[in-house]
């Protein structure tokens, strides 16, 4: 295990963003060498890294997933663990998935399966919700085609260990919508004469706030949050042509997603057409919900033990890229505690508990030996 903590204070202080994680894959690639694992690709979907103990010709595959990218945050105050980047650090914990995963590694390498086999996936920009869809596009990764997927998320605000756990949607989809209005510039003495986005803007971003109350027939979670506006420039001569409005949208399930998209673009659309405006809308940062299949939630409840086991009443906020693999394999994403006092995810003060790599990837070895047994619900 002294291993694997190194490894993760190691990561901790070479963060890097998103698509962009060459020297944490370099890190990952060095610790696994010695492992000898039975498969190795690098490179999957951009940075992206593979490693496979034991044979898929004699059983299930079983693929967990960490992440590899740090968030643009940067360290707050010194430590020896400090990070070297200045606009990035492991404050979302993926520098403790990675340790808990190369905890798993050495396990399977002391003693490999004796039927199917397990992937253990490094993956790039899951903060981007690019880094998924990537590795499955890649054509290699048809070798790796896993029967089940799991992996997990720390937790802050719970207690320190314990499984969270949920059944359906665990993490919501959401998406970043940008829309561009265009008109025509004037001389600020003589606005009449120019087309301004202004008001279209500002409708937008009403309409953005009701949004919640126009979804909650549908028994769901549903809303929008504007994240920037931007309208013309500082120049106080000119009325402006140009406006943007960033917002991200967020539910629970991907129906009401295509939903929410069709009628944001559809308002957009109106508000350019009744003011005479050229608009475009674009989309970016897209993540699927997250959703557990019920074998697979039964499976890591069944193993769940020593750690305490919670039911979480509703899904989670945030998004998870994860969603991309569980739309297409059975599989479950699931959270263990990082501690009730801890800072949010993304704080400038959050810190991993290096005390959850040794019961987090004993967790993960449990959920490994209950799917590769072959039972059945």
């Amino acid at each position: 295990m002294s291993s694997a903590l190194e490894l993760r204070r190691a990561l901790h202080s070479h963060p890097e963003l998103s698509g962009a994680e060459h020297d944490t894959a370099r890190l990952v690639a060095d610790f696994m060498a010695p492992l000898r694992p039975d498969l190795t690709l690098t490179g999957l979907g951009g940075t992206s890294l593979a490693f496979a103990f034991g044979a898929a010709n004699n059983g299930p595959t079983v693929l967990l997933r960490c992440e590899l990218d740090a968030v643009p945050v940067t360290e707050a105050g010194a430590s020896d663990l400090a990070g070297t980047g200045a606009s990035a650090a492991h404050r979302c914990g993926h520098d403790g998935h990675m340790a808990i995963m190369a905890a798993v590694a050495e396990s399977l390498a002391a003693a490999r399966p004796s039927r199917g086999r397990v992937v253990l996936l490094f993956q790039s920009a899951e903060e981007t919700g690019a880094g998924a869809q990537a590795v499955i596009a890649d054509q290699r990764f048809a070798q790796l085609r896993p029967d089940w997927v799991f992996a997990l998320h720390n937790l802050p605000g719970y207690p320190l260990g314990a499984v969270v756990l949920r059944s359906g949607t665990f993490s919501c989809a959401s998406r970043g919508m940008v829309v561009e209005f265009a008109g025509r510039p004037a001389h600020a003495a003589q606005p009449e004469t120019g087309l301004s986005p202004a008001a279209a803007m500002c409708q937008l971003i009403a309409r953005f706030g009701a949004l919640a109350a126009e979804f909650e027939g549908a028994g769901e979670l549903a809303f929008a949050t504007v994240v920037g506006a931007r309208l013309g420039e500082r120049a106080f001569g000119t009325a402006p042509a140009l406006a943007s409005v960033f917002a991200t949208l967020r539910c629970e399930t991907n129906e009401t997603m295509a939903r929410m998209v069709e009628h944001c673009a559809a308002s957009a659309l109106r508000l350019a057409r009744d003011d005479g405006l050229g608009v475009t809308v674009a989309y970016q940062d897209i993540f699927d919900a997250t959703r557990n299949a019920e074998p697979a939630v039964v499976c890591v409840g069944r193993v769940a033990a020593p750690l305490e086991l919670i039911v979480a009443p509703a899904p989670f906020r945030w998004s998870e890229d994860f969603g991309h693999f569980t739309a297409r394999w059975p599989g479950a994403l699931f959270g263990i505690g990082a501690g009730t006092g801890s800072a949010a995810l993304h704080d400038a003060g959050y810190e991993f508990p290096e005390e959850l790599i040794a019961p987090a990837a004993a967790l993960m070895l449990r959920i490994v030996a209950d799917r590769l047994a072959g039972d059945a619900e």
